[in-house]
């Protein structure tokens, strides 16, 4: 977000990213409130900055952008950036690679296309059986992946590979927020997620909630809260994605507290 915004007090407009800077829509409707807009192809882009987004981007993407002459402004997490040095590590000594994550989602599709070869990506320990035997099995993981999930999938690599390398690239903070979003699902009647329902970070976090505490709810504002949702239930949890703004969270948490003071 920092670089985003000095982006657009040292740069003339126009600027862009390439996809949502990060997976909240009320943060990519902040942004174009200083002239930053959102643009899925290269091909949309003729001319100014383009910013890369915090997922990264692909090769592809990235050398259209350099052939087309934009001023190119890096905001790429520098924890997805180790997860692509790591990758190309692996590959350089001749591991195959797998990739626990989605398949689907930027981060992803950017650090397979810096690689040559194929790359698999599981996010599922039951769908290896489709994959393998390898002889050398280099593995690492979306960094929003929970640490449950990785320790799921090289336990089962280990039956099907001669040699296994892991790298654990799932940012540190993530694992934090999950344990600690965890001991608060323990402990409270219901569990309130805040973040962008296209944000995979958010939706691992509310489903490793709602594992401990079923009546958990995913929501993006605090008007998507609901009064029923607090009934006979008296200790509320809130926790929020890594892309979740915190005036966001704040306005949700004097939400919640002015519903329960309504009902008391």
């Amino acid at each position: 977000m920092e670089i985003a915004l000095d982006a657009a007090k040292r740069y003339p407009p126009p600027l862009y990213t390439l996809g949502p800077l990060i997976h909240n829509p009320q943060t990519v409707e902040y942004l174009e409130g200083f002239g930053i807009e959102v643009k899925s192809r290269v091909e949309q882009i003729k001319k100014g900055t383009v910013i890369l987004r915090s997922h990264g981007v692909s090769l592809k993407e990235l050398e259209k952008a350099k052939k087309r002459g934009l001023r190119i402004v890096d905001a790429t997490c520098p924890i997805v950036k180790r997860a692509h040095f790591f990758a190309k590590f692996l590959r350089r000594r001749g591991y195959d690679l797998l990739i626990v994550g989605d398949a689907d989602h930027p981060e992803v599709e950017a650090i397979r296309s810096y690689l040559e070869g194929e790359v698999k990506v599981i996010e599922e320990p039951d769908l290896l059986s489709r994959l393998g035997p390898w002889k050398k099995l280099g593995i690492i993981a979306q960094t929003t992946q929970s640490q449950e999930r990785l320790k799921e999938v090289v336990s089962a690599c280990l039956h099907k590979a001669k040699e296994v390398r892991v790298f654990n690239t799932i940012c540190k903070a993530t694992t934090v927020r999950q344990q600690e979003a965890v001991e608060i699902a323990k402990k409270v009647d219901c569990m309130i997620v805040v973040g962008g329902y296209n944000s995979g970070n958010t939706q691992r976090l509310a489903e490793i909630c709602r594992n401990v505490q079923p009546e958990t709810h995913h929501i993006e504002i605090a008007r998507e809260l609901s009064p029923k949702w607090f009934v006979n239930r008296e200790r509320i949890g809130l926790t929020a994605g890594a892309s979740t703004p915190s005036w966001i969270i704040q306005e949700v948490e004097q939400e919640i507290r002015r519903i329960k003071g309504r009902r008391s």
